[in-house]
């Protein structure tokens, strides 16, 4: 019979009785493994459905199958060798994203992926990587979820949605201005410590910043990672969040994750991306080069009102690295910070608890998405037309 109490020196111990030693055989067996001090199993995984596909490869739901029935979600980037000339290339990228990969996983940061493997099948290599239960901003800014919020909420909390979390801009979602920073805090807390490391995350955008059921945000995808001291021949981004220094092939730096950050920031508040996804790359360019000037163009009055919140679009999106926040840590503490613009909304008693409110709208938007699918249909007489700006 066992018993477990607890020692005075804080150790839970077991205490059996002396004849129990000698019936159970695997006692030897457990102190031949602690002695070894090393093991060696086989994990199995089955792709469930796809998550994700780009030109770097597919990401899957996995589900990894252990001993005794214990399963567990995970998410698997198959990294595809289409891209790479030869069998050589595609390892010596590999093995300078699995560098970056073991620099990440030491992170241990509650806004940044948990990276849990980096494995080989037969040549082929896939990182294996926390699985997220939440959404992708990207899918967030999709204006038919909050149609079907809308249609199916009740009058004052769609009301509440509309006024504190999200509204419907000129092609997506509008997200409000305490929200979308909020968002963009937990994102520089991940870069921060990325930062830190010298790791540049090289591919912030919508749909490589989830939030979590529990409300806050977390940065994912690392396959464009690298490091600062061993920068790649070769980058991948993405052209419309890229900065325009790595559009133009100068150094991808840490100030160039802030402004794809910054990018990120105002298509949440403007409602609609800032660049058009038609321009080829010289006229991409041209436009980032410009886009400071024309950023009030795009952005509601609201935004556009209130000086703080602009200076701050205005240090993420500068043409000249120089003239960007010099660090993420900074982009948050400074003056003209994040964390500013949000006490300046606790003074004016305009702040909500907005990881809260993040998390009750995602909890919302998951059984929306259970309903059948005749229930989600929208009546012809629907109004979904943004609503009026509130005066400055």
């Amino acid at each position: 019979m066992y018993t477990t109490t607890m020692s005075d020196d804080g150790k839970t111990r077991a205490f059996v009785e002396n004849n129990m030693r000698t019936q159970n055989p695997l006692i030897d067996r457990y102190e031949k493994l602690l002695e070894h001090r090393r093991v060696h199993w086989t994990t199995y995984h089955k792709f469930q459905r796809e998550l994700g596909k780009g030109g770097q490869g597919i990401v899957y739901l996995s589900e990894r199958n252990g001993a005794d029935g214990f399963n567990q979600p995970v998410a698997m980037k198959v990294f595809s060798p289409e891209r790479f000339p030869s069998v050589m290339s595609y390892k010596s990228a590999m093995e300078r994203l699995a560098r970056v990969a073991s620099r990440i996983a030491t992170i241990q940061h509650d806004n940044l992926l948990d990276v849990q493997d980096f494995v080989d099948q037969n040549q082929i290599r896939i990182m294996v990587m926390e699985w997220i239960d939440g959404y992708d901003l990207r899918q967030l800014m999709d204006p038919q979820r909050l149609m079907l919020a809308q249609r199916l909420s009740s009058t004052s909390r769609w009301e509440y949605i509309n006024n504190v979390i999200a509204t419907f801009g000129p092609q997506q979602c509008r997200f409000k201005a305490g929200v979308a920073v909020a968002i963009v805090r937990d994102c520089l807390a991940a870069l921060a410590a990325m930062h830190r490391e010298r790791v540049v995350h090289g591919d912030i955008k919508p749909a490589n910043i989830m939030l979590k059921r529990t409300g806050h945000a977390k940065l994912i995808d690392m396959g464009s990672a690298f490091e600062l001291d061993d920068p790649p021949p070769k980058r991948t981004c993405t052209p419309l969040y890229a900065a325009p220094e790595v559009l133009e092939g100068s150094n991808c730096t840490p100030r160039s994750d802030l402004a794809s950050l910054g990018y990120v920031l105002v298509e949440l508040l403007a409602g609609h991306p800032c660049f058009d996804n038609d321009s080829n790359l010289r006229e991409l360019l041209e436009a980032k080069r410009r886009f400071p000037k024309r950023m009030r163009e795009i952005l509601p009055p609201e935004v556009v009102c209130n000086n703080h919140l602009m200076n701050l679009c205005e240090r993420f999106v500068a043409t000249d690295p120089a003239r960007r926040f010099p660090s993420a840590e900074a982009a948050e503490l400074y003056e003209d910070g994040a964390a500013q613009f949000h006490r300046q909304l606790v003074f004016g008693d305009l702040a909500s608890e907005y990881g809260h409110e993040l998390a009750k709208w995602i909890e919302e938007y998951r059984r929306l998405d259970e309903l059948p699918e005749d229930t989600k249909r929208p009546s012809d007489d629907s109004d979904h037309s943004e609503p009026d700006s509130p005066e400055c």
